[in-house]
């Protein structure tokens, strides 16, 4: 069964203050594009650590959106998923909803939601594993 790659798309682009707050969905679009390469090759281009044991193959890459970047669209590799309300909350809802058995891993810093998907099973990693 493919694992699934949940990415909390708000804190990982907000991980490096590279000016991203000037055009959220271009941030967004860019955080997208680079996780293309995650839905190609898999597990291999994690870091070390990132997700333990590491992927065995391609998985399904989930960017969640929220706020102004909630127009982003989904590109071959990538389903984007907006929230309409909090991003924390619906990265929950698909950590709930997959199927039973199915390895998931959360990318996020955010400590609170670390907690809420690792109750329901899911593994977490940080933001340096999809953003170096």
């Amino acid at each position: 069964m493919t694992a699934l790659l949940v990415v909390d798309g708000a804190n990982v682009v907000g991980s490096v203050p590279d000016g991203w707050w000037r055009d959220r969905p271009a941030a967004a679009r860019k955080l997208r594009d680079r996780l293309v390469a995650y839905a190609a090759r898999g597990g291999a281009t994690l870091p070390p650590g990132a997700a333990e044991p590491p992927l065995d193959g391609p998985p399904e890459v989930v960017l969640v959106v929220e706020g102004a970047a909630r127009d982003v669209e989904s590109v071959p590799g990538v389903r984007v998923v907006p929230a309409e309300g909090s991003g924390d909350d619906r990265i929950v809802e698909l950590v709930a909803d997959r199927e039973p058995g199915r390895r998931c891993v959360v990318v996020t810093a955010d400590r609170e939601l670390r907690g809420r998907v690792t109750a329901l099973g899911a593994e977490v990693t940080g933001p340096r594993a999809v953003r170096p």
